[in-house]
């Protein structure tokens, strides 16, 4: 039984280095949005709007990918769509890194350059949506019951270590060069270092099975009883395979809406809310904020480092801890301290007091949310609806919240230009609705079955 165990964890490594490209991707802006903003936002007298929505532009990819990742997962399969994530993380990280290649010539920008780099952005962000739906959804085929939810939380692991890492690689590129090497050089290095986890994705998904609900659903039933025998063992394997032929056989495809709007509703607004909070312009724009509390290039970075550390630590609170305080407690905790952190940022930047604090308040604030919005919102939103609808719905709400994700990213330089104050207070109220939001209209879901869910919707 070990082995078994052994593989599937090996297995599931595979999988979450998905995960783990999504938080690099997402992040790896954060070290290179200023001096992209200087190569070719400031150098053609562009605006500060355009300088956040090219911020944001991996969001438009991340929307496409988070569409058509149901698509793609039913026609080829979690295995072939996972290797499609991998081949557009590693076209991405090489186009953004280089984009005169072809077309440009080098140190020349131009508003054509622009575009390219944006387009670069796109294709990569297209992985990071895919990756997003599929690799829980692989992770959560392949694993026995017993540990899929621990083994499915991991992927949320992935994702912020992904984020520290590309955090440690960028401050180390970064580390002791000028500012003119870094607006030249560095943000193109930086890009670059993507290609090798991207690489190793793509080469370690040879070496992985498809999973067997995929293999079964397809007729292939004998392939899916070998895979589900070194999973599982030869004694339950065969009941394990009659189990999801019965399912697939009993499955009959329903509307959106077969069980209601506010299933639906509930869980479009978790994604809304966890990006409306504003995590994301904590971790895109990082050592912006922190050079704007009067650090230095190289302590900015580093002091991003350590948000991230603290990232990895408090989302690893909430993998031990929503199975045994329950969903909504971690949900209403999180948007209390979330709220405390954003008003208190707010209050400083009106008075325009710089200094430790900030820093105090944006770890409170960025630890509030890994422990509690950041995995739990992918938690909810796997188990909270009902088994016939549950790939429809759950493109729509990872739709939504990448598209959230977009508005709130691409709008925070403007919002900055107008206020600080304003800026951090708007986020802080987000944190106050949420907390309203999950107290009111949020069912609990800790030890319920989705059969037991979907009886809830029913009612």
């Amino acid at each position: 039984m070990s082995q078994n165990k052994l593989y599937v964890v090996a297995l599931t490594i595979v999988a979450t280095l998905g995960g783990l490209l999504f938080g690099y991707d997402t992040a790896v802006i954060s070290g290179a949005e200023k001096s992209i903003q200087a190569y070719l936002i400031e150098s053609q007298g562009l605006s500060t709007l355009i300088h956040g929505l090219t911020t944001s532009s991996a969001l438009i990819g991340c929307i496409i990918g988070g569409l058509a990742s149901g698509v793609f997962a039913s026609k080829f399969g979690r295995k072939r769509t996972l290797m499609l994530a991998a081949i557009l993380f590693f076209l991405s990280a090489l186009g953004s890194g280089f984009p005169e290649f072809l077309f440009f010539q080098r140190g020349e920008p131009s508003i054509g350059l622009l575009l390219v780099f944006n387009f670069y952005r796109i294709i990569g962000g297209m992985g990071v949506g895919l990756a997003s739906a599929v690799c829980p959804m692989y992770i959560g085929e392949i694993a026995p019951a017993k540990i899929r939810g621990q083994l499915v939380s991991l992927n949320q692991f992935a994702i912020i270590f992904g984020m520290l890492v590309v955090y440690f690689v960028n401050w180390g590129i970064a580390n002791g060069q000028t500012l003119e090497w870094i607006n030249n050089i560095g943000w193109r290095r930086m890009f670059l270092s993507e290609t090798i986890p991207a690489g190793l994705f793509g080469i370690l998904l040879f070496f992985v099975p498809e999973t067997p609900r995929y293999l079964s659903l397809s007729n292939r039933n004998e392939e899916a009883l070998k895979i589900l025998t070194r999973i599982n063992g030869p004694k339950i394997a065969g009941d394990i395979l009659e189990e999801i032929k019965g399912s697939l056989k009993h499955h009959a495809s329903r509307k959106l809406f077969s069980f209601g709007r506010k299933v639906i509703i509930i869980g479009v607004l978790l994604s809304v809310f966890q990006q409306f909070v504003g995590i994301n312009v904590a971790l895109y724009y990082a050592p912006r904020i922190f050079e704007s509390m009067g650090a230095a290039k190289d302590a900015s970075l580093m002091q991003t480092v350590i948000m991230g550390i603290v990232n990895v630590i408090f989302t690893v609170v909430a993998i031990f801890t929503v199975d045994k305080w329950g969903r909504k407690p971690l949900l209403i905790v999180g948007s209390a301290g979330m709220a405390l952190g954003m008003f208190a940022i707010s209050a400083l930047a009106f008075m325009q007091v710089i200094g430790i604090g900030t820093l105090v308040f944006i770890i409170i604030y960025t630890a509030s949310f890994m422990m509690s919005w950041g995995p739990i919102t992918w938690v909810l939103i796997s188990e909270i609806f009902p088994n016939k609808v549950r790939g429809k719905a759950v493109a729509v709400a990872v739709a939504a919240q990448w598209a959230a994700n977009y508005f709130i990213s691409s709008t925070y330089p403007a919002m900055m230009e107008f206020s600080g104050g304003f800026t951090y207070g708007f986020y802080g109220l987000m944190s106050i609705l949420s907390l309203l939001f999950v107290w009111k209209m949020v069912p609990e879901t800790k030890g319920k079955t989705l059969e037991e869910m979907e009886q809830l919707w029913e009612k």
